[in-house]
């Protein structure tokens, strides 16, 4: 499936912005990258492949996100950290007019405050991009993570 350039563009743009503002630590930001009815879940590979639905963080609206937002902020106590993406190019796999379906992989480091920088999360997010008059958003974003274990607690965004 191909793209004309400039909506390949706004998807890259897209992608390359949410990994600066989740990084950044933008939170009040990153609810806006999707729609008002915008779906975020976070899901090991596992239950992905089996179908079955249990996700590790499920967010079904932006209300949803921003209550998140909140928690992260006010709170959730916790060591801090930061964290870095590497996000892939976008693989579009449809586009038509319920949206681009793509697939990006990504890998996220953290490093702690006193301590070295390690390989936090890796996986793909699985998305449905919208137009709007904003601009592209995300409409659904499926986080799924290759590893069984992670740490005892995701606070952030992947």
């Amino acid at each position: 499936m191909r793209l004309d350039f400039d909506t390949w563009q706004a998807l890259v743009q897209l992608q390359a912005d949410y990994a600066a503002v989740v990084d950044g630590g933008d939170w009040d930001r990153w609810p806006r990258f999707f729609t008002e009815d915008g779906v975020y879940k976070l899901q090991p590979r596992e239950n992905h492949e089996r179908g079955f639905p249990l996700c590790t963080l499920a967010f079904d609206c932006q209300a949803a996100m921003r209550d998140r937002v909140y928690g992260i902020k006010e709170t959730l106590f916790h060591d801090p950290y930061y964290q870095r993406h590497v996000v892939g190019a976008p693989l579009v796999h449809a586009a038509d007019s319920d949206g681009i379906r793509c697939e990006s992989h990504y890998a996220v480091f953290r490093t702690k405050l006193d301590g070295l920088s390690s390989v936090f999360n890796v996986g793909r997010y699985l998305d449905r991009v919208v137009r709007t008059p904003l601009g592209l958003k995300l409409a659904e974003r499926l986080v799924v993570y290759d590893s069984e274990m992670i740490p005892n607690s995701i606070i952030y965004p992947i």
